[in-house]
């Protein structure tokens, strides 16, 4: 029998392997490739916007009777929709409840959440979650029926407290109640739609939830009810995108921002227009509009140069957002006034 050649053997080695790496490397440079565009190239390439929102929150979000959805939460949508398509009709609202937000967004199955979501450490760092500009500044406060005998925390001894389930609410009602050792009996629920008819028939006797929420359930309701004064937690709540897109969060960040930066300036939808021949260098670079020597403003991020314009001619901008679906419950600005005004509404710079 003849002995095999060694050093053929050890080529032919040497060409499979060879071959092996080759196909690797083209697998991961199609991969890297398919990936590469991230979340920004698959909303423009598919024309629509993938947004989730809440459906049962007055003034924040709520289905219509024809079946549209309005909101202070549904306008950003609409606004990041008009920076990235040049529509803010051009979104897919996806309604979930509280337990639901996470989930669905680690499963890459919405490009955004804008949700009245807290933030807050530990969903910063386990939930797979990139928490972005502040929109409301909101804390956790209680309401009773007008004629109940409560009027402070101390008061709520032995009370049943209504509190949605998967929500910081519950977690800082535990932790105010059990610190101040305040006895209580917190009956929980999965969203405000079962919540809402348990107080309504006094089966619990307080309902927590941020302040805004309740000012706007108050006016909803067709029994008076009191908005107690004391509030027990900071809830800053914004748009949320997942970990690892930094290009889709700027993107979503200074889309957000651009309405309050429209405010400070004075820019509204009303008076746009007659910023467009501003003599002002900074309005004229916010606004997209090019220079006298007809160079086009691009900060780099990916947007068209115009998307404020887009933004603010669409969908408005912070006030008139505000004013459109929040001033009606009778919420003030207060801490969302901008910084000028003594409000924490303040921007980094457009340029």
């Amino acid at each position: 029998m003849n002995k095999p050649n060694t050093k053929s053997v050890a080529l032919r080695w040497l060409a499979v392997l060879f071959a092996v790496v080759l196909l690797a490397a083209a697998c991961g440079s199609d991969s890297e490739e398919s990936s590469s565009g991230g979340t920004l190239a698959a909303v423009q390439a598919r024309g629509t916007l993938k947004c989730a929102i809440n459906d049962n929150l007055p003034g924040f979000g709520s289905q219509q009777a024809d079946a549209t959805y309005v909101g202070f939460d549904v306008d950003f949508c609409r606004v990041v929709a008009a920076a990235v398509l040049g529509n803010a009709n051009a979104v897919e609202y996806t309604p979930l409840d509280a337990g639901q937000r996470f989930p669905t967004l680690q499963s890459g199955d919405i490009d955004v959440l804008i949700r009245n979501t807290t933030w807050t450490a530990s969903r910063d760092g386990n939930e797979q979650a990139n928490f972005l500009f502040t929109t409301f500044y909101d804390g956790q406060g209680f309401m009773v029926h007008a004629d109940s005998d409560i009027s402070s925390l101390e008061d709520m001894a032995n009370a049943s407290i209504c509190v949605l389930q998967g929500t910081t609410t519950l977690l800082n009602l535990n932790s105010e109640f059990n610190d101040r050792g305040i006895p209580f009996t917190p009956l929980e629920f999965q969203a405000n739609d079962e919540l809402q008819p348990a107080f309504t028939a006094r089966t619990c006797e307080v309902w927590t939830a941020d302040s805004s929420a309740l000012a706007a359930f108050s006016a909803s309701l067709s029994f008076p009810t009191r908005v107690l004064s004391e509030v027990i937690s900071k809830e800053p709540l914004g748009p949320v995108v997942s970990d690892g897109d930094t290009e889709w969060a700027q993107v979503v960040n200074w889309a957000t921002m651009a309405t309050i930066q429209a405010e400070e300036y004075g820019i509204n939808s009303q008076n746009l227009s007659e910023f467009m021949g501003s003599g002002n260098s900074n309005i004229r670079r916010f606004l997209g509009v090019p220079s006298p020597e007809g160079v086009e403003p691009d900060v780099g991020l990916g947007l068209p140069a115009d998307f404020a314009e887009q933004i603010i001619s669409q969908v408005g901008n912070y006030a008139e957002i505000f004013e459109r679906h929040l001033t009606p419950l009778g919420l003030e600005r207060d801490r969302n006034a901008l910084w000028t005004d003594g409000g924490l509404m303040y921007v980094p710079p457009f340029r």
